[in-house]
This record gives structure tokens, C-alpha cells and sequence, in this order.
């Protein structure tokens, strides 16, 4: 009986919490600029899910479009969203464009500071923060989540914290994107893409698009080529799955990586089980190699299958004159890396094993189930898949499938026009010792 009245008033005390709180809001409505905030605390009362009220609050005033979506970046409608974006771009340029902001002040969550007052404004001519939202110093929730919104449309680590990165790609002038964009509508236009099923391989944005019926239906992070061993850009067709492959080292990758390995380390080769083949098939002793000169070149490096495999469990094939493929990678770190671009020119998927059930759905026998019992024993075998899918490695640094939604990416292998996109800090390096750690080699 006590617990019943207390929990009846309990539920009276919280009745009338809401009722004075909304009663509040109702006096605030009456001054100047206030009418935004009632209807936003509206919004909020009005919500079947209210128990997180600062995110509902400050998700429902947003009042902007949601940066992640199902719609294929290969769309025909992305044109047309390009376009849109072109000309809203061209109204920003002609207006003067958006403030800089002034760096050096490492801005988030709770700062009070006047470089937030031109954030602010840079924020709001680019869409991600509602007008309504004021011109204070404080870096308030709505500036946060506005920030985060900005982050998430470069391809930056959504953490709404304002530092090095952030500052770089927000204070790309207006005229140099609006540049961007037209050069990557050109691209996007050369393009096509009518298959009922295909995947697509963004290189600026490391990212992998598995289409099927007009929509994305899955997306994986992936590490494509470094500055000076580029992932190159083309169109095939997914034909076959190597599971538990061998790795075949190319003579591009004997000469730059194995051959200074071999010079550091004698038992590099041995130790990740790889194996010198002659032309006749018969096994080299490494110890047989001049490694202070360039014959090794000659020769077959292959890698057994295992925990050291530089393709780990997977490698997916596809006809290229440029002998790159897309596999796994016993390195599953470098997929938490902002700059995901140090492969040469091969590329890695990340949660490969749910891209190939997908590829490899409509062949008989080849199942999860199937493939993971496989892929556990290290057995080798090769899946045929039945309908080959079409692939497109494109690069696309701008793109909107939404008008309101522009997404921009570093100009990683400067093909853009403009040195103010090329935003890294990657440069061609020579090999450093110790820079993969299961093999070694970037591939």
C-alpha cells in the first residue's frame, strides 16, 4: 500500500514538473525569438522517446538533414543533387563565401571563446547549423552537434571536438569547393552504373559500397594505395573468392619491400612462411639470393596460407590489367585510421566476410555457415561466383545524394586542381622498418 501512494506521488510530482516546466517555455514565447525554442520544447514533449531530453531537444531544433543515407553514391538522382548543390555553392561564392576560422584554439563542448562566433557563422552558411540557433561565444549542444554534423560530411572522426583536422577542411574557401563540386560532377557523369547489383570503391573516401536494387545494403571501411603506389581507377566484374589464399608477392613489392626486408633480416622469409619458386617449380633457398642486387625479381614469392597471410582469410578477384585485387587483412587496426591509405594499390575491406556471402549469395553451396567452417580449418578453396558482379574503383572527393547533404574528401592524389584540397600530411616515403607488423609489406 505505501509503494502504491508513493508511486502516485511520484507520478503527481512529475505531472507537474513538466506543466511548470512547459508553462516556463509558455512565458519565454512571449519574448522576442523564443517562438523557435517553444516549438522545439513542443517537439520534445510531443516525442515517444523523451528520456534523453538534452539529445531530443537538440535534435529536433536542428532542423537539418541527416548526413548517412541508403542511397547510393552511383545514383541517378546524384546528379541531379550535385547540380543543386553546385548552385547553392555558387550563391554562397557570390556572397562573399564563409568566414575563416581562426586556428589554434582547440574548440569543444562547454569552451567560451569569440573564435566560436565566427564557427558559428561558418557553420550556418554551409547548412549545418540552424540560423536560429544565435551568434554567442559559447560553444554550446547545437554548435556540438552542428560540428559533428560538418565532421561526419568530410569524412573526419564525428567526435565534435574542433582541432587540426576540422580547421583544415572547414576553412577550404567557398569558391574552391564550389570548384570541387563541378569537377566531380564531371566525373560522377562518365560514369555507369545500371546493373541491378554492384559494388563501388570510393578512393579519396576509403569507403565500399555494396548496391542492390537502388539502395545501399552494406558499407565497408576500406585501405586503398598510397600517394606513390596509387589504387588505380576501373571497372570489372567480381568473378571469383579465393578462400585461405596464397599470396603471390609482385615483383613491384619483391623489389621496394622484400629485398630491403631481406637485406635487415635474414629470416624475414622464413618466419611468415614465404617461399621462393623458380621457373621450374622447384623451391630457392633464400640463402641462395644475392640480395644486394635485383635477382630476386626473377623469381615466385608465395606466401602459405595462416595467421601471417598478408590476405588473411580472403581474397576477391576480378580482371584488371593492373593485377589488384581486394582481400582481408591480418591488420584490423588500420581501419580505425583517419588516413586509410597505405596499400600498394591492392584493397582491403573491412568485415570482408559479410561482402563475400553477399557476392556470393546467388551461388549454389557457398553459404556463411559453409565459408566460415572453411576459412576456420584453412582450407583452401576457390568459390566461382555464378553471376560476377560488376565493380567500379572510381574517385569522387565531392559528391551529394541528398542537395542539402555535400560530401567532401581530401584530394589525396591531387587530381583535383587545387592545392588547397590536397589536406594531408601524406607525402611518398621510402619503407620504414617495422611499418606493417605481421608482414611487413604493404600490399
Amino acid at each position: 500500500m505505501v509503494d502504491k501512494v508513493s508511486r502516485l506521488t511520484q507520478a503527481r510530482v512529475t505531472r507537474r514538473a513538466v506543466v511548470a516546466g512547459a508553462a516556463t517555455a509558455a512565458g519565454l514565447a512571449a519574448l522576442p525569438g523564443s517562438a523557435f525554442a517553444q516549438q522545439a520544447l513542443q517537439d520534445v514533449l510531443m516525442s515517444p522517446n523523451r528520456g534523453g531530453w538534452n539529445d531530443q531537444f537538440d535534435t529536433r531544433s536542428a532542423n537539418v538533414a541527416p548526413v548517412r543515407s541508403n542511397q547510393p553514391v552511383f545514383s541517378p538522382s546524384t546528379a541531379g543533387a550535385m547540380q543543386q548543390a553546385i548552385g547553392h555553392y555558387n550563391q554562397i561564392t557570390m556572397a562573399g563565401g564563409w568566414p575563416m576560422v581562426p586556428e589554434g584554439q582547440k574548440l569543444r563542448l562547454g569552451v567560451e571563446h569569440p573564435s566560436v562566433m565566427a564557427l558559428r557563422e561558418r557553420l550556418a552558411i554551409s547548412g549545418d547549423l540552424p540560423r536560429s540557433a544565435g551568434q554567442s561565444a559559447s560553444f554550446d549542444t547545437y554548435v556540438d552537434a552542428a560540428v559533428k554534423r560538418f565532421q561526419s560530411r568530410h569524412g573526419i572522426p564525428a567526435d565534435g571536438v574542433v582541432a587540426e583536422n576540422t580547421y583544415k577542411a572547414m576553412n577550404v574557401p567557398a569558391n574552391v569547393r564550389l570548384g570541387q563540386l563541378q569537377v566531380n560532377l564531371q566525373r560522377l557523369q562518365s560514369e555507369t552504373y545500371d546493373a541491378p547489383r554492384f559494388v563501388m570503391v570510393n578512393i579519396p573516401a576509403a569507403s565500399i559500397e555494396a548496391v542492390e536494387g537502388g539502395r545501399v545494403v552494406q558499407r565497408h571501411t576500406a585501405v586503398v594505395g598510397k600517394i606513390d603506389r596509387q589504387t588505380p581507377i576501373l571497372k570489372s566484374r567480381i568473378t571469383n573468392l579465393n578462400l585461405n589464399p596464397y599470396w603471390h608477392a609482385p615483383t613491384s613489392i619483391v623489389r621496394k619491400d622484400i629485398i630491403p626486408l631481406m637485406r635487415k633480416d635474414p629470416t624475414y622469409l622464413e618466419r611468415n612462411d614465404i617461399f621462393i619458386y623458380a621457373s621450374d617449380g622447384s623451391v630457392i633457398p633464400p640463402s641462395r639470393i644475392d640480395w644486394n642486387t635485383e635477382e630476386a625479381t626473377r623469381y615466385l614469392f608465395r606466401q602459405n596460407p595462416g595467421k601471417n597471410n598478408a590476405m588473411s582469410s580472403v581474397k576477391i578477384n576480378f580482371p584488371n590489367p593492373h593485377s589488384v585485387y581486394m582481400h582481408d587483412t591480418p591488420q584490423q587496426s588500420v581501419f580505425s585510421q583517419l588516413m586509410r591509405f597505405e596499400s600498394s594499390g591492392c584493397v582491403r575491406v573491412q568485415n570482408v566476410r559479410d561482402l563475400i556471402v553477399w557476392l556470393a549469395k546467388n551461388t549454389p553451396g557457398w553459404d556463411r555457415a559453409t565459408m566460415e567452417q572453411i576459412i576456420a580449418r584453412r582450407e583452401r578453396k576457390d568459390v566461382d561466383i555464378s553471376d560476377p558482379v560488376p565493380l567500379h574503383f572510381t574517385y569522387l572527393t565531392a559528391w551529394a545524394t541528398d542537395p542539402t547533404v555535400v560530401q567532401f574528401r581530401d584530394d589525396i592524389y591531387a587530381r583535383d586542381g587545387s592545392s588547397d584540397l590536397v589536406m594531408s600530411d601524406l607525402r611518398p616515403v621510402a619503407y620504414q622498418p617495422g611499418e606493417q607488423v605481421a608482414t611487413g609489406i604493404t600490399y
